[in-house]
């Protein structure tokens, strides 16, 4: 089986090419935040890590939004857009060939385990596109302290691993979606008619499964998409803010 491609999304919110003050970028003294150092090297360097020891991950990896010889000279520069769903688009109308995963930089507690779980996850559902998620009920018990974003679906919570699985040009049409919706984020009016009225009222009601959202965005789009749900807390934990940084911190300490 031909292995899988991986993008790395490293940009951040930026005016005129120019990245925008960032808190834990100006406590470190950096321009990027994808060159945020842990334990003495940039976090993006544990993300290269992970990818370079998954066996089912090709390379050399594609990364955007970041000069690639920032980090290492060998990596395919992907065109960089506004935005992170964007950025993928523009990755893969260039050369990025499918199938592809995308991850980010901020996520310096990715695994091989993980690369390999969700891949493999992806790859046996047979769909366009897979999105990885990981429990509530997995999370808290290994760090109730951490504040995580959840999306609370009729018996399950969830929240977001920067894990994305493109299975070929059908399944682009999900980050497309994805991108169309971030330009209507202050729309709340315009996104609820391209969601759907009746699936947000369901979800608002807490009548509304996770296999029932994607079957709803399956149909919307017409491809196929699945939610892979990840056995692994550390997952679902990125660099947003410093209470996240000194977690991350000691986790990898240890």
């Amino acid at each position: 089986m031909s292995k899988v491609n991986a993008l790395i999304l490293a940009g951040q919110r930026s005016k005129n090419g120019e990245p925008l003050p960032d808190a834990l970028c100006q406590a470190a003294g950096i321009v990027w935040k994808a060159l945020l150092p842990i334990h003495g090297k940039p976090m993006t360097e544990y993300v290269l890590e992970a990818l370079e020891n998954s066996p089912s991950i090709a390379q050399p990896f594609w990364i955007s939004g970041l000069d690639k010889n920032l980090i290492r000279a060998d990596l395919n520069q992907s065109p960089s857009a506004d935005g992170p769903a964007s950025s993928v688009v523009y990755a893969a109308e260039a050369d990025l060939p499918y199938p592809f995963l995308v991850t980010t930089c901020d996520h310096p507690l990715l695994t091989p385990d993980m690369v390999e779980y969700f891949v493999k996850q992806s790859r046996a559902s047979g769909v366009d596109f897979t999105l990885g998620l990981a429990s509530k009920a997995i999370i808290q018990p290994a760090y109730p302290h951490v504040k995580r974003t959840y999306l609370n679906f009729k018996g399950e919570s969830v929240s977001g691993c920067n894990l994305f699985y493109v299975a070929n040009e059908k399944g682009l049409e999900a980050v497309r979606f994805w991108q169309a919706a971030q330009n209507d984020r202050k729309h709340p009016m315009r996104l609820a008619r391209r969601l759907g009225i009746g699936m947000l009222l369901k979800y608002a009601s807490g009548r509304l499964t996770l296999d029932g959202a994607f079957a709803h965005a399956s149909k919307i789009l017409n491809i196929t998409a699945k939610p892979i749900l990840l056995p692994f807390a550390e997952a679902a934990i990125d660099v947003d803010k410093p209470s996240d940084l000194a977690l991350v911190t000691e986790i990898l300490g240890h």
